[in-house]
């Protein structure tokens, strides 16, 4: 399929390189542009390792930009959403109250949701630059030291993520962070998908599966109680294709395969989630290697929020699909471990695919 323009989508062209570039904290920021064989184009920023802009074609070969965010680097400094296209670390999701124990040593996180730490704290891995290196016109390289201490986090962190684009309209995201000092990492990417385009309205009529028959429900404040639930008989039942709906978000236990199927390059990768919009065709595959995902519908926005093209970004306008471990995973030894050590390194793989679904 050749995409083409459509005048009714401005997105299209993507936002201009000139607005992401300043110094920031004193390191420079910039916009970097990933683009394959197709159709399919992405812009980053190193400014919180970013997806700023995802052009994909519907089943027509119209383009439209399917990530929210914003045209300008200010605007996402300034934002009330800070996490809009980010990587999140150096804890993904939230750990309650801020405090972990590691090692006999507790260990506290400024509080930034209540009186629970989200997302590595109010300056986590979205609101720094990182250090940058595109080797090729499908690939970035990002690279980041998070001192020891930073945002309470125990040692000096050191982490590299790559974006790498491929012909097949695959975005594989892969992390690696070494310690040198006893600490905890959960790493994820944090875009806000909308298969319609960005601005194109609620994603209740998107059809969603996640591959998943467990999930960690949570108490008022979003912590989970560390029961491991099953879906079935629940709103949170996604193990086959339907609508979203009204239905909330939560982090969901994924099934993994005894042998997933593998695809060249996959790893061992297995397929998490999948969401289609009817109305374009777009669809989203998710595959990873990480035992959860959270899903994030959006609830937070309202018709406040202007984005790229002046568009309105409201309530459940996005839906997020995050791989991850589990949250407040250091205060739940059942959990999978967050635990990091020297010697060690943490890995995680997430691949984001673009395709077409038949009319």
């Amino acid at each position: 399929m050749t995409a083409r323009a459509n005048p009714d989508t401005p997105a299209e062209a993507g936002p201009l390189p000139a607005r992401f570039e300043r110094v920031v904290d004193g390191k420079q920021t910039g916009l970097f542009v990933l683009a394959n064989r197709g159709c399919v184009e992405i812009r980053v920023t190193n400014y919180g390792g970013r997806i700023v802009s995802w052009l994909a074609p519907d089943r027509d070969g119209n383009l439209a930009d399917i990530v929210l965010g914003y045209d300008n680097l200010q605007d996402y400094i300034d934002s009330k959403e800070p996490y809009f296209g980010a990587t999140i670390g150096r804890y993904a999701n939230r750990i309650a109250r801020g405090r972990f124990t590691l090692d006999g040593i507790e260990y506290n996180i400024p509080p930034n949701n209540g009186p629970n730490s989200l997302h590595g704290g109010p300056k986590g891995f979205h609101a720094v630059v990182w250090d940058a290196r595109q080797p090729d016109p499908r690939t970035l390289e990002l690279t980041l030291l998070s001192p020891d201490g930073d945002q309470g986090f125990p040692g000096n962190l050191r982490v590299k993520m790559v974006y790498a684009l491929t012909d097949d309209n695959a975005l594989t995201i892969t992390y690696e962070a070494v310690t040198d000092k006893p600490t905890i990492v959960n790493l994820t990417n944090h875009s806000f998908f909308n298969l319609h385009g960005a601005g194109g309205g609620d994603i209740g009529g998107h059809l969603l599966e996640i591959r998943a028959s467990h999930c960690t429900p949570t108490d008022a404040a979003h912590i989970p109680t560390g029961e491991i639930a099953p879906v079935a008989g629940t709103p949170f039942d996604f193990r086959r294709l339907a609508p979203i709906g009204e239905r909330k978000g939560l982090n969901f236990v994924l099934d993994r395969p005894a042998t997933p199927a593998v695809a060249p390059g996959d790893d061992g990768l297995f397929l998490a989630a999948r969401a289609i919009g009817p109305e374009t065709g777009r669809v989203l595959e998710v595959r990873t290697d990480q035992p959860g995902l959270q899903l994030y519908c959006a609830d937070n926005l309202d018709d406040s929020f202007r984005g790229k093209h002046g568009k309105t970004y409201g309530r459940r306008s996005a839906l997020c699909l995050e791989t991850q471990l589990f949250p407040d995973s250091p205060n739940h030894a059942h959990f999978p471990s967050p635990i990091l050590r020297p010697g060690e390194t943490y890995r995680h793989t997430c691949v984001y695919k673009t395709a077409i679904s038949p009319p």
